[in-house]
């Protein structure tokens, strides 16, 4: 991240802000200020380093990645998803390790970011963690209990969710390492849902380079990041909640599994890398992950030729598909194959390819002309969909597909 930070500054990219802000809203309130544009902070709380916005829009992720805005989701679907031939390296040393102290979380300029929420998150951690020889990076949202002790929210079944509960059942507490302050790739790569254990050779064929690990004192092998807390998620739950969510509305109060750390670890002077919740960069990194998904699905049962989770969706509930429609019934599979790919979709409009996909009004026109409501709408009641979206009913809604491909 440090090193990103400062590419970004000699390209004029970087928003700096040399005064002391508060780590209690202030900082977040200047974060939402300039939603698209990474912003780092010289002093908050008078002493501490952070960044925000560091991945807050497609043509910064699209920089990153070595392609165009419009090209992300074909570019990541042509990549081998299991990271096949990706290269990590475990490594002796790292200057993550510059120095390791007790653990102490008030010494961190973890941020509270609005007035409703539980109280102060860590959001841009990748938390890392192994069982039986498979290791899973994943980004998970953290509530500070104490200066000792975190709740983090586990969302079942996905595979950290499962190392914890097969940890538990033997009667085992699961060791992590939470990487705050990582490359930007590895952040992308830890929300991608790959193969169980292929998040770093993932994030290897995003870099186009080996990814390193070092080891923690526990034994969990992480990556370099500006700071690292080492632990391990215990049997004992806690209150986590209420939290603001990518929909910009307040996810509920749930008893969630409690860190308890051991350790930290941090370069001199570190760099506190902070996700504003339902800010850009949380929309972009939880939803640019599905595209691909998506794309690949959809390439099954028809030409695909872009996707994308759209900006009034919360990039996350709402989705286009753009395909070359050869027959008559495509669409509608496409747009069963996009529900398949991505279950938390709300929406899926099709179109041709002669529509511009990340042009709304492009893409009503296309409805508004091409649509035949009695014919054109597929229509799943009753179906699991996300707990993020507020109009469910404990998941539970229903999901509509729109062919707007001509007739």
């Amino acid at each position: 991240m440090r090193a990103y930070k400062d590419k970004l500054k000699e390209t004029g990219a970087l928003i700096e802000i040399k005064h002391s802000v508060s780590s209690r809203y202030e900082a977040a309130s200047i974060g939402l200020k300039y939603k698209d544009k990474p912003v780092f902070f010289h002093a908050v709380d008078g002493i501490h380093r952070v960044i925000m916005n560091a991945v807050c829009s497609r043509e910064v992720l699209a920089d990153l990645l070595g392609t165009t805005p419009y090209n992300i989701a074909p570019y990541l679907a042509g990549l081998p998803e299991s990271g096949e031939g990706g290269e990590v390296r475990i490594i002796e040393d790292s200057g993550t390790k510059e120095e390791i102290e007790e653990p102490d979380l008030s010494k961190l300029p973890i941020l509270r970011y609005f007035n409703g929420d539980g109280g102060a998150y860590i959001t841009g951690g990748v938390v890392v963690a192994e069982l039986d020889g498979i290791r899973n990076a994943s980004i998970h949202r953290m509530l500070v209990l104490d200066n000792k002790r975190l709740a983090v929210r586990l969302v079942p079944p996905r595979h950290l969710y499962k190392m914890h509960r097969e940890a538990m059942e033997r009667g085992e507490d699961l060791k992590v390492g939470i990487a705050i302050g990582v490359a930007p790739l590895i952040l992308l790569a830890a929300a991608t849902r790959v193969p169980p254990g292929r998040e770093f050779e993932y994030a290897s064929v995003l870099m186009n380079k080996p990814v390193e690990l070092f080891r923690l004192d526990n034994g969990v092998a992480v990556p370099h990041a500006e700071i690292v807390i080492e632990g391990y998620i215990s049997r004992d739950r806690a209150k986590e909640g209420p939290f603001m969510d990518i929909t910009g509305t307040y996810d509920k109060i749930r008893e969630e599994p409690v860190i308890k750390l051991t350790r930290v670890y941090h370069r001199s002077n570190p760099i506190y890398h902070a996700i504003v919740p339902s800010g850009a960069e949380h929309r972009l990194l939880m939803g640019v992950p599905y595209e691909p998904l998506i794309y690949r699905a959809v390439e099954r049962v028809a030409r695909v030729r872009n996707v994308v989770l759209t900006e009034g969706g919360c990039c996350y509930l709402h989705a286009v598909v753009q395909i070359e429609k050869e027959v008559e019934g495509e669409a509608k599979n496409a747009i069963i194959a996009a529900f398949a790919a991505h279950p938390s979709l709300k929406l899926v409009v099709v179109v041709d390819s002669d529509v511009n996909i990340f042009k709304p009004e492009e893409v009503e026109y296309a409805i508004a002309t091409r649509v035949r409501w009695s014919e054109d709408v597929v229509t799943i009641p009753g179906v699991r969909g996300s707990s993020l979206d507020p109009s469910s009913k404990n998941g539970v809604t229903t999901k509509v597909g729109i062919d707007a491909t001509r007739g």
